[in-house]
């Protein structure tokens, strides 16, 4: 099968083509290589997947023309599609570039995927769309209407934006709500890997609402096989589907979103002394309060995922947490 993985130098991205690749699928995969962050962790990634059924190019989802016609060429089996402008703290900051990357580039993915009769589109949602929600653990069931970062509005509108096209072209599609990913290779703007080079570096780290916040940590690993496993299970109409009575995260249309997450929400003092114990170092903390954006408590109810793929996350954080810093210093040597 010949897959389309968006950000494919990203995190997620590259992890989730090594695994298509591993399987024996063909994989392009497309990113815009910006400078968010580190570029040479971006390349680096695309080297470590290098593969003779892997072919990668340099585009923008801006871009509508050139991916158009890459749809045109390559003609896609399945899309997955993870790229994005990331980071809660930088939409406060840069909020156009959200607005192009996550709204105008899921749009152009949409209309390519509606022109070229893709068989399932994945894309990637966000843990922040509950954001004001107190109830845990969060439900697909629950409202999403009250997110606290423009990060999260552009990924509930992505959800919004999906089943536009799910009911009007009967295009299959799945959101995949991710939270809190952590393992090698990972994002140099995320807790995880700030935490582990600040400590090894000596340097102080930043401990946000005093070390009282939960998040459910969950390893690469998991993530991959869940976002791989479900591109498998693709929704259909569903006549039946009221809104009344029906989850939002459902349809009549060939629609789903699901949770996913590792389903039991680690608090980050006990994250951070998971880091502390594999390094041998305790941190030098600067406790402060909580920061825009933030939610207190991540915490995914993932039973839904779990029934249409039979797959339940099997890394704990002190396995994942090793992984983590053998890899960090490796790469880093």
């Amino acid at each position: 099968m010949k897959y389309l993985v968006t950000g494919a130098a990203g995190f997620i991205g590259a992890a989730v083509s090594d695994k298509l690749l591993a399987q024996g699928h063909e994989v392009v995969g497309i990113d815009n290589l910006n400078d968010y962050y580190d570029v040479a962790l971006k390349t680096a990634r695309l080297e470590h997947i290098k593969h003779e059924r892997f072919s990668f190019v340099e585009l923008d989802l801006v871009q509508q023309q050139a991916l158009a016609q890459l749809f045109e060429q390559e003609k896609f089996d399945r899309v997955i599609h993870l790229a994005a402008q990331a980071g809660v703290r930088y939409s406060i900051d840069n909020p156009h570039a959200y607005a192009e990357s996550n709204l105008v580039g899921h749009l152009n993915i949409l209309e390519a995927c509606r022109h070229n009769q893709i068989g399932h589109l994945v894309y990637a949602s966000s843990s922040s769309v509950y954001g004001l929600n107190e109830t845990t653990p969060f439900s697909t069931s629950d409202s999403v209407d009250h997110p606290v970062s423009l990060y999260a509005a552009t990924k509930k509108s992505n959800e919004v934006m999906a089943h536009s096209y799910s009911h009007l072209y009967g295009l299959p599609t799945t959101g995949l709500r991710f939270f809190t990913v952590y393992g090698p290779w990972g994002r140099p703007d995320m807790a995880p890997y700030i935490f582990t080079k600040k400590i090894l570096n000596g340097e102080t780290i930043d401990v946000n609402n005093h070390g009282d916040m939960w998040r459910d940590f969950t390893y690469i690993d998991d993530i991959v096989e869940g976002v791989v496993r479900i591109a498998d299970v693709v929704p259909e109409l569903n006549p039946d589907w009221k809104v009344e009575s029906g989850s939002p995260a459902t349809s009549s249309a060939p629609y789903k979103v699901y949770n996913i997450g590792h389903g039991s929400p680690i608090n980050l003092m006990d994250f951070i002394k998971a880091i502390e114990d594999e390094l041998g170092i305790e941190a030098v903390k600067n406790f402060r309060e909580m920061q825009p954006g933030d939610v207190y408590k991540t915490y995914a109810d993932t039973e839904d995922l779990f029934a249409a793929t039979g797959y339940r996350p099997q890394v704990d954080v002190t396995s994942g947490v090793k992984q983590l810093v053998k890899w960090y210093k490796g790469f880093y040597a």
